[in-house]
């Protein structure tokens, strides 16, 4: 099953779960900084929608709150972001790669590493 698109709230909450483990709604919350912590009902909305989804899971229940873990993976989730920005240019890499040097987020060392990386698939490693 492909991995669902989060949203940035989405995102946040599961950014919390996959730092932090399994958490209960009142957790994730608290999680937030204190002006931008969106109301629990908020986050318990995002965390119910997010569950239908198969984002998230109720592992277990303690009283009258449940708690959740993350399903997805975190590189599943970076996956499908990178894979949404670059089919807005068109599933081509070097505008961005462009953007992401004029714009000195991308280090001699980042060229390093994706030569090393593309090194190693083109001898049939696997993806780290």
């Amino acid at each position: 099953m492909p991995t669902p698109k989060l949203s940035r709230l989405e995102f946040q909450i599961m950014e919390t779960l996959w730092a932090r483990g399994e958490l209960s709604i009142r957790e994730i919350q608290e999680s937030f900084p204190t002006r931008q912590k969106p109301a629990y009902t908020t986050i318990q909305t995002t965390v119910y929608r997010m569950e239908s989804k198969n984002i998230v899971r109720r592992v277990k229940k303690i009283g009258n709150f449940h708690v959740f873990e993350a399903v997805v993976s975190r590189g599943a989730a970076q996956r499908r972001i990178l894979d949404d920005v670059l089919g807005y240019f068109g599933g081509q890499c070097r505008p961005v790669m462009a953007h992401l040097i004029e714009a000195g987020k991308l280090s001699m060392d980042d060229v390093k590493d994706a030569e090393r990386t593309l090194k190693k698939l083109a001898r049939g490693g696997e993806r780290e």
